[in-house]
C-alpha cells in the first residue's frame, strides 16, 4: 500500500470513529487536565452532551480504567453514557497515560486513582453549571472497580462525620470484589451495582475457591453487598442476579450482575456493558432513553482496529519512501542469496532449535517476573523512581534480554555445529556494515518512528482518536517517556536484533515460499508466549483456578504482547529486503514497539 493511500485510510477511518465517539455531533468531547495534590495531576476527557445544560442538568458519572489501562481503553462505556445524556469524566489513573504518579502506593485505594479529586471538583466548581451535583457517579473495571467502591466508602464516611449525603450517589463495581467486605461497605452510603465475570481469572483470591468462587449468585463478596442493607430478618443466602434490592431513595440500593465472561474482555462485550447501561438508567433516571443494547462502540473499536493495522502498515511505505533520500540511498545493498536448500537433517536441525527456543521463551517469562521483583523493587513496589520506573514492563525486559541471548547462542551453534558444514555462509546472514551505513541505518530508523508519532499526534488533534483495539493502543504520550523509551531500549533491542538476525539468516531458505518462510518465523517468535496462554487456559478451563496464580495479571499482559511477537519477524524480513541489511528493521520495530509498550503500562516517574 502506498503512503498517500494509508494516509487517506487514516484520515477516513479516525474521521469515522470520532463520529461515533460524538454521537454524531452530538457530544463534546475535551481533553482536561486537574491538579489535586502535592503537584499530582489527573487528564480525563470530558464528555459533554448538548443536551446537557444549565436548565437541563445531567448525572455525571467518572469512569476510571483498571490496573495497566489508560482512559481510552474504556472509552467504550464513555461513548455510551454520554449517548444516554450523562455527563462523564474518562480519567487516565494515576501512573498511567498521561496523569503523573501519585505519592501513595495505594493510588486506587486511597484517592480512586483521582477520582475522589475529580467528585470533589466537579461539586465544588461553580464551571459546571449544567450538572445535576446531587447526581453523582462513577464506575471503573477491575483495579477501577477498586477505586469506585473505595470511594462510596471514602465520601461515605465523610458523609457521616457531616451529617450530609454522600457526594457519589452512585456507584457501578465491575472486575472486582475483594474489597466487598463487612468494613467497607459498612460504611457506603452509596448506591452499589456489581458486576463480576462467571470465569474471572482473578477469582481465585475470593473467599471461594475453584469455579464457585465467581458465582455471584452464593459468592460471600456478594451476599455481603446485598445483605449490608437489609433488615436481619430479610438477609439472604442466595442472590438474584439482576435484582434490585434496597431503597432507592435513601441510596441503599444494590444489584449483582455475573456475565459469563473472562476479567480482561468483561469491559467489551455488549452484555456486561447492556448491564452498567440498565444500572445507572435506574439510580439516574436515563437523561436520554434508548434501549440498552443500543450500542454502537463497537463501530468506533472497528475503525481504531483500522487506525493500528493501517498505522503499522504505514511504516513500510514511509520507510521506502525516505530510502530513497540520496542521503540514506548508500544504506540499500543488494539482498544475499537464501541459505541452501533444507535437507532432511537440516529439516531436523532447525525444528529441533524451534522447540527448544519456544520452550526457553515460556519457561523463563515467569522467572523473569519474579526476578524484576527483585532487581527493581522500586518500581515493584511501587515507588517513585528513575531507575526503571515500569514494574511490568521491567519482566518484559528481562525476558527479552534473556531469550534475545539465548536466541544469538542458538543460532550460532546451529551454525558451527551444522551449518557451516553444510553450505551457509556467512554473507547470507546481510549482517556486514560499514560504521557509515550503520549510523544512516540509525539515524533513518529515529526518523521513522519520529514521523510516525509526529502522523499520530496529528489525528489525535484533529479527531481525539488514536490507534487501538479493545486494550492494545497505540497513543499519544507526555516528553518524559522518551527518557524511558532510550532507557529501555538497549536491553529490548538484544531481542529484537537478535530475531532480525534469526528471521533473516537462519529462516531464508532457497525454494521456500515467503509467504510460508515469515509464517514459520512468526510462530517461532510468539509460541513460547503463546504457550503460556494455553497452559493458563487449559488448567483454568479444567480446575476452575488458573496455573499462574501470584503473577496471573503478568499472564493476562500476554494478550497484548503475543500479537506484536508475531508481526515482529514479517517487519524484521521485509526491511531485510529493502535494505539486504539485519539492521533497519530491529531498529524501527524496537523504537515504536517498545514506546507502545511503554505507554501501555504503570510507570512510577518521581513528581516535578
Amino acid at each position: 500500500m502506498k503512503l498517500k493511500y494509508c494516509l487517506i485510510v487514516l484520515l477516513i477511518s479516525s474521521f469515522l470513529a470520532s463520529i461515533v465517539q460524538t454521537n454524531f455531533g452530538k457530544v463534546d468531547i475535551t481533553l482536561e487536565r486537574l491538579d489535586t495534590e502535592n503537584s499530582q495531576y489527573i487528564y480525563y476527557d470530558l464528555y459533554k452532551p448538548k443536551t446537557a445544560t444549565v436548565e437541563n442538568k445531567a448525572p455525571f458519572i467518572a469512569i476510571i480504567p483498571g490496573f495497566q489501562r489508560s482512559k481510552e481503553a474504556l472509552s467504550n462505556i464513555a461513548i455510551e453514557l454520554s449517548r444516554r445524556g450523562y455527563v462523564v469524566g474518562l480519567i487516565d489513573p494515576y501512573a498511567q497515560g498521561l496523569s503523573s504518579s501519585s505519592l501513595s502506593r495505594r493510588a486506587a485505594t486511597t484517592e480512586g486513582y483521582g477520582m475522589f479529586y475529580l467528585i470533589d471538583h466537579i461539586y465544588e466548581s461553580d464551571e459546571y453549571d449544567y450538572i445535576n451535583k446531587e447526581l453523582l457517579g462513577t464506575t471503573g473495571h477491575s483495579m477501577g472497580g477498586n477505586a469506585a467502591i473505595r470511594g462510596a466508602n471514602y465520601f461515605g464516611k465523610r458523609a457521616k462525620r457531616r451529617n450530609e449525603p454522600s457526594r457519589l450517589h452512585s456507584v457501578y463495581v465491575s472486575g472486582y470484589v475483594l474489597t466487598l467486605t463487612d468494613n467497607v461497605l459498612r460504611d457506603v452510603k452509596s448506591n452499589v451495582g456489581v458486576s463480576y465475570a462467571l470465569y474471572d481469572e482473578g477469582a481465585f483470591r475470593n473467599d471461594l475457591k475453584g469455579w464457585e468462587a465467581a458465582d455471584m449468585t452464593i459468592a460471600p463478596e456478594s451476599l455481603r453487598t446485598v445483605n449490608s442493607i437489609l433488615r436481619l430478618e430479610n438477609v439472604v443466602s442466595n442472590v438474584e442476579l439482576g435484582k434490585y434490592y434496597g431503597d432507592l431513595q435513601n441510596n441503599t440500593l444494590r444489584v449483582i450482575f455475573n456475565e459469563k465472561l473472562l476479567h480482561p474482555f468483561q469491559p467489551y462485550n455488549a452484555e456486561a456493558t447492556a448491564n452498567q447501561l440498565s444500572y445507572f438508567d435506574y439510580v439516574f433516571s436515563e437523561p436520554t432513553p434508548l434501549d440498552n443494547y443500543d450500542q454502537i462502540w463497537q463501530w468506533k473499536e472497528l475503525f481504531t482496529l483500522i487506525n493500528m493495522i493501517v498505522g503499522f502498515l504505514l511504516i513500510i511505505p514511509l520507510t521506502r519512501n525516505l530510502l530513497q533520500i540520496k542521503f540514506f540511498s548508500s544504506i540499500v545493498k543488494p539482498v544475499p542469496p537464501a541459505l541452501p536448500k533444507q535437507s532432511q537433517q537440516g529439516k531436523i536441525v532447525f525444528w529441533s532449535i524451534f522447540v527448544i527456543g519456544a520452550t526457553i521463551a515460556c519457561v523463563t517469562f515467569i522467572p523473569m517476573v519474579d526476578i524484576a521483583k527483585v532487581l527493581f523493587p522500586e518500581a515493584a513496589n511501587r515507588e517513585l523512581t528513575w531507575f526503571f520506573p515500569q514494574r511490568m514492563n521491567n519482566s518484559v525486559m528481562l525476558w527479552a534480554v534473556l531469550n534475545g541471548s539465548v536466541g544469538f547462542i542458538l543460532f550460532f551453534l546451529s551454525y558451527f555445529l551444522f551449518g557451516k558444514r553444510h553450505g551457509v555462509k556467512m554473507s547470507s546472514w546481510g549482517a556486514n556494515v560499514s560504521s557509515s551505513d550503520l549510523a544512516k541505518t540509525f539515524l533513518l530508523g529515529i526518523l521513522v518512528f519520529l514521523i510516525y508519532y509526529i502522523i499520530l499526534y496529528s489525528i489525535y488533534f484533529l479527531f481525539h482518536i488514536d490507534y487501538r483495539f479493545w486494550f492494545m493502543g497505540v497513543r499519544i504520550f507526555q516528553p518524559e517517556m522518551l527518557l524511558v523509551l532510550a532507557m529501555y531500549f538497549p536491553f529490548f533491542f538484544i531481542f529484537f536484533f537478535s530475531n532480525s538476525l534469526r528471521v533473516n539468516g537462519a529462516m531464508r531458505f532457497k525454494d521456500q515460499s515467503e509467504h510460508t518462510s515469515r509464517l514459520i518465523a512468526g510462530f517461532a517468535n510468539s509460541a513460547g508466549l503463546f504457550l503460556i496462554i494455553i497452559i493458563q487456559y487449559t488448567v483454568f478451563a479444567a480446575t476452575g483456578t488458573v496455573y499462574w496464580t501470584t503473577n496471573w495479571l503478568s499472564v493476562n499482559l500476554l494478550f497484548g504482547i503475543v500479537p506484536i511477537m508475531f508481526i515482529l519477524p514479517y517487519f524484521n524480513r521485509i526491511f531485510f529486503q529493502m535494505t539486504g541489511r539485519i539492521y533497519l528493521g530491529p531498529i524501527i520495530t524496537c523504537l515504536i514497539f517498545i514506546m507502545i509498550l511503554t505507554t501501555n503500562t504503570v510507570i512510577y516517574l518521581p513528581i516535578e
